[in-house]
């Protein structure tokens, strides 16, 4: 059977697909995830579980499936609740082929290719254990909330199935209120970083597969009925609005309250039968818009009996107007860089600490004087989105669908609505956030389109205060002296902000010295971004005479050329060129300069600044005082 075949047969057994059901949100949102939301939930009071958690080795998933594939027999099933020593020294009948309780040890949040050499190109199936205490006199309910896993994810807690999970990047959540016991409890994990040609993403990628628990794993408690969705925000037209539900046995018809404490806002409200709250109001007068040379954060609270729900939003509006993107009603130019979850470090493992993430955005905010991250090619962590609230960094937000996606697969769309809604319902009340992005690199077809279209919809039914956009590719043709580039996308009339990924110079014949006459052919009612150019060099590497590529000397010049094109396109609001440092990537090889890492940063692995660092970041000073 082929690898496409047995993987099939694997997330056969390992998932639930998603498919259409109503969010427990406020809008109904076909593939929303079904499950509790727990909106801000890095916020709630709970037990931390990163630190040591026991792993296995799982190859042949044996764990899952016998050898003809039904039942895995007991000596396989890793999240058994025994004593396996004890029981194997009782009874010679007994046999256990694992014993979690003795296998190595590691802390987590981590991807299992930093945890020992062999797993360094690891790609299939892991199970994680530990235990934790909870008190015997306990009231309330409980939720094992997972920040992110990648990518199919099953849990168990003592002995029992209680949850299973699809997407790499994204958070979910399980009640395990009646699951618990008193004292020790036992949660097994079993991740699946392999990916099939029905998967989100696709098998093949241009950076590290990062198998594993990368996220915070909590359990948190709440009251009996608790706030499980909010939305604070302001809306187009300047006004403060609310949306927020209730979940639990005292959802309906329940008394709530609204309160910004340092606006003097204090506003009550009654949900509906089914635990809902709206409400719209003017905005306070003291309110201070987000900005990113302003970005001033709120501290908001919804109460609900014995709940309270905190978060901490920044308001500000973010619209279009022809070719201009307009922030509070001005036009702004995107001084950005793209940017990759993966830590500076020789040996990095996607653990986002805010250390880590503050480490990356500084560079970005302070050194390249930016304003704008693409956050790509998946959501992020909460922290770095957090830290882009803090910092003033507009940010592009996306899902992972790119290049080889089955277009025609309902199960793959299914998957691909799950995830864009769960990175929307996380992360509607960050104020970083201006762009929604469904896709990059897509080729165009029919079946393409209607997947894409889909989303776009998708989104904005969640999400009417944000603009859309998705990574496009162009044709290219070539005039006299000159590349001739063209946006014939279809998907380009339903997008907000046009993006285009183009490498003139680097994956083409193109000199440098012609790239400044490129023509555009691109819409030019519709602002425009460059959302990736970029070429390779590797740290310290200089060649003066000859400037080959993967030399810095050539890198700069590259930078100098494209940034010369850029400023000839008429429509052009911001770029986020191809990247901000140097990423893990298996598919690029090159033993002098590459060596497993796509060398297009311009700051190195562990973070020294390249020649071009300082051309883009003099660049975006001359535009930021263009202003």
């Amino acid at each position: 059977m082929g690898r496409t075949g047995v993987c099939g047969i694997v997330l056969g057994i390992l998932l639930t697909v998603a498919g259409p059901s109503a969010a427990q949100g406020l809008a109904p949102v076909a593939g929303a995830p079904p499950g509790p939301l727990l909106v801000a939930a890095d916020l709630r009071d709970g037990t931390d579980l990163s630190g040591p958690w026991h792993y296995s080795i799982d190859p042949f998933r044996s764990g899952l499936a016998g050898f003809h594939g039904g039942m895995p027999d007991a000596g396989q099933q890793r999240w058994r609740d025994v004593d396996v020593s004890t029981a194997m020294a009782k009874d010679s009948r007994v046999l256990y082929e694992f014993d979690m309780a003795h296998s190595p040890l590691v802390s987590l949040p981590s991807s299992w290719l930093t945890h020992a050499p062999e797993l360094r190109h690891y790609d299939g199936l892991m199970w994680y254990q530990r235990t934790f205490a909870v008190p015997g006199a306990r009231s309330g309910r409980y939720f094992l909330r997972f920040g992110a896993a990648n990518y199919a994810t099953v849990v168990y807690l003592n002995g029992k199935e209680i949850g299973r999970h699809e997407g790499g990047f994204t958070p979910f959540a399980f009640d395990v209120t009646r699951a618990l016991r008193d004292g020790q409890n036992q949660i097994t994990v079993g991740v699946d970083s392999q990916a099939t040609e029905a998967t989100v993403p696709p098998p093949v990628t241009d950076w590290e597969n990062y198998g594993g628990i990368t996220r915070p794993v909590r359990l948190i408690r709440t009251p009996d009925t608790y706030v499980d969705d909010a939305w604070v925000r302001l809306t187009r037209d300047g006004r403060l609005a609310v949306d927020m539900h209730l979940d639990g046995p005292g959802a309906g018809n329940r008394p709530v309250r609204l309160t910004i404490a340092e606006l003097g806002l204090d506003r009550a409200g009654v949900t509906d039968a089914q635990g809902n709250w709206r409400a719209t109001m003017a905005a306070p007068r003291a309110l201070v818009r987000w900005s990113p040379e302003r970005p001033r954060l709120y501290d908001v609270a919804i109460t609900a009996g014995e709940d309270r729900w905190r978060d901490r939003i920044g308001f500000r509006t973010i619209t279009r107007r022809g070719a201009d993107i307009l922030l509070n009603g001005k036009p702004i130019f995107l001084r950005g860089i793209s940017m990759h979850e993966e830590e500076l470090g020789v040996d990095p493992t996607r653990a986002m600490t805010p250390a880590a993430s503050r480490a990356l955005l500084g560079e970005i905010k302070d050194g390249l004087h930016g304003n704008f991250v693409r956050l790509a090619h998946y959501p992020h962590s909460d922290v770095t989105l957090r830290l882009a609230d803090e910092l003033g960094l507009i940010v592009w937000s996306e899902v992972p669908v790119y290049w080889r996606v089955a277009w025609s697969n309902p199960d793959t769309l299914n998957r691909a609505r799950t995830m864009l809604a769960e990175n929307i319902l996380r992360d509607r009340n960050r104020a970083s956030i201006a762009i929604w992005s469904v896709a990059n690199e897509t080729p165009v077809t029919d079946a393409r389109n209607v997947f894409l279209r889909t989303l776009v919809a998708d989104a904005r039914r969640m999400d009417d205060s944000r603009l859309i956009s998705a990574a496009l590719l162009v044709e290219r043709g070539r005039g006299a002296d000159h590349p001739v580039m063209t946006l014939a996308d279809p998907l380009a009339d339903v997008l907000d902000v046009l993006a285009i990924n183009t490498y003139n110079g680097w994956y083409s014949q193109d000199r440098l010295s012609d790239l400044a006459r490129s023509e555009w052919h691109v819409p030019s009612d519709k602002p425009l971004i460059f959302s990736e150019f970029g070429a390779d060099a590797r740290a310290g590497f200089h060649d003066p005479d000859n400037r080959q590529k993967f030399s810095e000397d050539f890198q700069a010049d590259y930078y100098r050329a494209t940034l010369g094109m850029a400023d000839g396109v008429p429509s052009l609001r911001g770029m986020s060129p191809w990247i901000l440092k140097d990423f893990r990537s298996p598919r690029r090889q090159n033993p002098d300069f590459q060596q497993g890492w796509n060398r297009k940063g311009l700051i190195s692995e562990t973070g020294q600044r390249k020649e071009a660092f300082g051309v883009l970041s003099d660049y975006y000073m001359r535009k930021a005082s263009e202003r």
